[in-house]
């Protein structure tokens, strides 16, 4: 069990290599969003936020779309698997930081660092198994999944 749990992880490697390159570049240009919203713009923290993140969220979906998960067609269905996603993230964005830099003073940069440590976590499985999966075939007949061979030999 062990063994098959870690060669599933290390199969994984260079696509999560190019996610986590995905979202080095998304953090360097949520940041510099945020940092010129807030200290040129005048915008209060949360207001940068709400507005930043839009632009990201279109980043990040495309960029793990095409180059990261190699998902080419179902645009219509992934961009709302994604959408559902990034709404979840989108609320806990504002909530974290309302609640680390407005209510216990946390610098607003960092709160926001730490808001997306946080989400990378269960973003990768969810952008891999949610919304970037391939809809498993089903036999028109019995209406049951098609099954590869290899996977009933394992």
């Amino acid at each position: 069990m062990k063994i098959k749990f870690f060669s599933w992880l290390w199969s994984m490697r260079f696509q999560f290599f190019k996610y986590a390159v995905t979202g080095s570049s998304a953090v360097v240009l949520d940041m510099c969003s945020l940092f010129i919203l807030k200290e040129y713009a005048g915008m209060r923290p949360v207001l940068a936020v709400i507005i930043n993140q839009l632009f990201i969220i279109n980043y990040v979906f495309f960029l793990n779309k095409y180059w990261s998960f190699q998902s080419f067609g179902m645009t219509g269905r992934q961009m709302l698997r994604f959408i559902i996603v990034a709404c979840l993230n989108y609320s806990i964005a504002i909530s974290w930081m309302w609640f680390f830099s407005d209510q216990l003073s946390v610098n607003y940069l960092l709160a926001r660092i730490l808001n997306i440590a946080v989400a990378v976590s269960w973003n990768f499985l969810l952008y891999k198994y949610f919304v970037y999966s391939k809809p498993v075939p089903v036999n028109a007949v019995n209406n049951q999944p098609v099954v590869a061979l290899e996977e009933v030999v394992d």
